[in-house]
C-alpha cells in the first residue's frame, strides 16, 4: 500500500481546520474531571510515550521531551507502557510468570506492530473479564515520520489487523482511492477526526454485540463481561491541530470510551 503524501496532507489539514472543527461537538466534563489518576496499560509504536527516535541513554537520563499526547493522558491517567499483553515467564524455573495486564481495567492499544498469538489468547481473556479496550488500527497512517522504512523505531504505517478483531465479528477495510480530507465524526458523544480511515465492518453479529459509529470508520461492541472500542485511524493521535485546545478531544474521547 503506497504511503501517503504526508507533507501535502499536512498542510491540507492546517486549511480544512478553520472549517471543520469549530462545530464538532463537546462530551461533558464531568466525566473527564472526576477521575483520578487511574491506570492505563499502552500499547503502541506511534511515538506517544516517548519521543520518536529517542535513545535509551537519553530516556534513562531523564533527558528526553515527553511528547504532547502522553501530557494530555497523564492529566487523568497513571500510563503503564506495554510490550507485551500475554503472560511474561520468569527468568528461573520457580519463578511466576508476570501479567503485564493484571490489574488493569482500562487499556489502549494504538497502531501496535503486532500482536503475537499470545497476546491475542490475553487480549480475548482480559476484555471477556471486564477489561476496557481502545483498539486504534490505522490502515494507512497520516503523520510524518523521519525515520526510514525499515527502521524499527519508525511506526506501523498500515496496522496489522490481530486475529482477535475477527473473534469478535468485526473486520477493517480501507479504501485507497479516498480523498485525503479531513472528515468530521462523532464517537461515545465526542468529537473525532478522521483522515484516510478505514471502514469498520460487522462479519459475524453472533460474536459479540457491536455497533458501527462514526460513520462507520469506528465500532462499539460489548465482548463478554467488557467493552471494545475500535477505531480504523489514529490522526487523533498523530496530529496536534487535530486534539483540539488543550488536547481536549483526544482527552475526553479517551474518557468516554474507557469510561
Amino acid at each position: 500500500m503506497p504511503r501517503p503524501r504526508t507533507r501535502a496532507l499536512a498542510a491540507t489539514l492546517l486549511a480544512l481546520l478553520a472549517t471543520g472543527c469549530d462545530d464538532a461537538p463537546d462530551a461533558p466534563a464531568s466525566a473527564e474531571t472526576a477521575r483520578s489518576r487511574e491506570k492505563l496499560g499502552l500499547m503502541t509504536s506511534l511515538p506517544l510515550y516517548w519521543p520518536l527516535g529517542a535513545g535509551v541513554e537519553e530516556i534513562a537520563a531523564g533527558g528526553a521531551p515527553v511528547p504532547w499526547q502522553r501530557r494530555a493522558l497523564e492529566q487523568a491517567y497513571e500510563i503503564e507502557p506495554l510490550d507485551s499483553l500475554a503472560p511474561i515467564p520468569g527468568l528461573t524455573p520457580d519463578a511466576a510468570a508476570t501479567d503485564p495486564l493484571a490489574g488493569l481495567t482500562r487499556l489502549a492499544v494504538i497502531q501496535p506492530r503486532g500482536l503475537s498469538p499470545a497476546d491475542n489468547v490475553a487480549l480475548d481473556a482480559w476484555v471477556r473479564g471486564g477489561g476496557r479496550l481502545l483498539l486504534v488500527l490505522d490502515p494507512a497512517l497520516t503523520g510524518e515520520y523521519d525515520l526510514p522504512l525499515g527502521d524499527p523505531r519508525r511506526p506501523a504505517d498500515s496496522a496489522l489487523i490481530p486475529p482477535v478483531v475477527a473473534r469478535w465479528g468485526l473486520a477493517v477495510r480501507f479504501d485507497e482511492a479516498q480523498d485525503s480530507k479531513l472528515v468530521d465524526a462523532v464517537i461515545a458523544g465526542t468529537y473525532l477526526p478522521l483522515v484516510l480511515a478505514g471502514e469498520v465492518a460487522v462479519t459475524d453479529p453472533a460474536a459479540a454485540a457491536c455497533t458501527l459509529v462514526a460513520g462507520g470508520s469506528a465500532a462499539r461492541c460489548a465482548v463478554g463481561k467488557g467493552q471494545v472500542t475500535l477505531i480504523a485511524d489514529a490522526a487523533l493521535f498523530e496530529h496536534r491541530e487535530l486534539a483540539g485546545e488543550g488536547e481536549i478531544h483526544l482527552r475526553r474521547l479517551v474518557a468516554e470510551v474507557l469510561g
